[in-house]
């Protein structure tokens, strides 16, 4: 933060030293003129470095956690410093008026690089001195279940941040057989991290082996390692889970939210922001489509249905109609199932759906009411498809995590296949989309989708 502040004040200083004497010297090459003096407010050098500064603390790009990432650390500093030149311009408009445009775009254009460069060079140094003093961390993991092969999978994702995959321990016999990467059973812990030079343990055992992670966290206490407990209930049964200090006693919050109250916030601007230039232009569309469905198959126009929202809340979702008025009615009829018996709802050449409607599917079209229920906020622009009830009582448990956030008309699903994945298989895309969830996640889904409804694929 320090450095960040004094990089904006530098950058300030130094632009507001050389905008002068480019004037200068322009009016002297073209001979016409007054040089125009260009004076900075000295409440600027004090302001600048606050706002900038204050926003990036906003969007979390001193948390190392989230930006472990050079992608994620460059775009939270990027978005930052989109919001903090636009704060700081409609200040400058609101107060000093007068101040030099060309001035105010240089210094903007300059800290943001100036931020940037200092941060690669940051990362170069850091990386240069874990591999010169072998900084390295060696993951040992009891328990090679599905929690502990995710685990494997992440580290080796992140290998260039110097961590080190030891191997598994595990007591089951069948594991063992079957995976080379399991050094030994659960009693071998402290004797492999002694000969391993292990630093961490991370325990991913299932719950119901609670009194042998008791005895696991007991029998490590003397080594120098650190110790961290992932139940594999977690990865099951929940979304997110915190530590909250409650009555001054820190309790495991098993609910808490998936988005953060400024990722939420900012969600929403962007929605209201982006939905209502949306509306706008498809106000004439939607006017022409309606008129279209009214000739060819009558009222009503629209397609009311419930669906499942956020945090498995009901709402009424707005569509185009594009299938016969008795749509609901014979639903069962014509309903198909996969080979391992899982409903498939939606498929080509679907009876019910009409010559128009299939039209407007096929444009993704019928999609176009679903703005009212953004504007409304019982819908986001980007997030998991929101599912018919009667499926969603079909869910597994780990399913439900997908209403964790707020359901959107478009996500991550619809720019891997749409239709062409079925409901039991799309779960697993809106469980990605809710786990790295980031406001530059949602604008590249958006910029995808155009050109998915373009080719029209997995539309019907």
């Amino acid at each position: 933060m320090v450095v960040d502040g004094i990089s904006v004040l530098t950058v300030l200083w130094v632009t507001g030293q050389i905008r002068p004497l480019l004037s200068t010297s322009l009016i002297k090459a073209i001979g016409i003129g007054a040089p125009q003096i260009l004076i900075l407010p000295p409440l600027a050098y004090f302001l600048f470095p606050i706002v900038w500064v204050g926003i990036m603390i906003f969007f979390s790009v001193y948390d190392g956690h989230k930006n472990l990432r050079i992608v994620d650390e460059f775009t939270n500093l990027t978005l930052s410093s989109i919001l903090a030149g636009i704060t700081l311009a409609g200040i400058l408009y609101f107060t000093y008026r007068d101040t030099s445009r060309f001035l105010f775009i240089s210094f903007a254009l300059a800290t943001y690089v100036t931020l940037l460069l200092w941060r690669i060079l940051a990362r170069i140094l850091y990386w240069g001195r874990n591999n010169s003093m072998d900084h390295t961390q060696r993951i040992l993991i009891l328990g090679a279940g599905p929690v502990g092969q995710e685990i494997r999978n992440r580290i080796n994702e992140h290998a260039y941040l110097n961590i080190n995959f030891t191997g598994f321990l595990d007591d089951d016999r069948q594991k063992k057989k079957n995976n080379p990467e399991i050094l030994g059973s659960l009693d071998d812990t402290r004797a492999l991290i002694k000969d391993s030079q292990i630093t961490d343990v991370i325990i991913a055992l299932p719950s119901r082996a609670y009194q042998r992670i008791n005895q696991l966290v007991q029998d490590l206490q003397d080594l120098p390692v650190k110790v961290w407990v992932v139940p594999d209930y977690f990865q099951f049964a929940l979304h997110h889970a915190k530590v909250e200090d409650f009555l001054n006693i820190p309790m495991l919050d098993l609910r808490a939210p998936a988005l953060s109250e400024n990722q939420r916030m900012i969600k929403r601007i962007f929605d209201l922001v982006f939905g209502i230039l949306m509306t706008l232009f498809a106000l004439p569309l939607m006017g022409l489509i309606s008129l279209l469905i009214l000739s060819d198959d009558g009222l009503p126009i629209l397609f009311k249905q419930k669906r499942v929202g956020e945090n498995g809340r009901l709402f009424t979702m707005y569509k185009f109609r594009t299938m016969v008025k008795n749509a609901e009615q014979i639903r069962r009829q014509v309903e198909q199932s996969d080979e391992k018996g899982n409903i498939v709802h939606k498929f080509q050449n679907d009876p019910r759906v009409t010559r128009l409607g299939s039209i407007l599917r096929r444009l993704s079209f019928d999609e176009l009411p679903q703005l009212f229920n953004v504007l409304r906020g019982t819908m986001s622009l980007v997030g998991p498809r929101p599912e018919l009830p009667y499926l969603v009582e079909k869910y597994q448990s780990w399913q439900r995590k997908r209403f964790a956030i707020p359901q959107g008309m478009t996500g991550w699903w619809q720019i891997h296949g749409r239709s062409d994945k079925p409901m039991h298989l799309h779960t697993e895309d809106d469980l990605y989309y809710v786990q790295n969830y980031s406001i530059w996640l949602d604008i590249q889904i958006l910029v995808r989708t155009v050109w998915i409804v373009i080719r029209g694929k997995g539309a019907y």
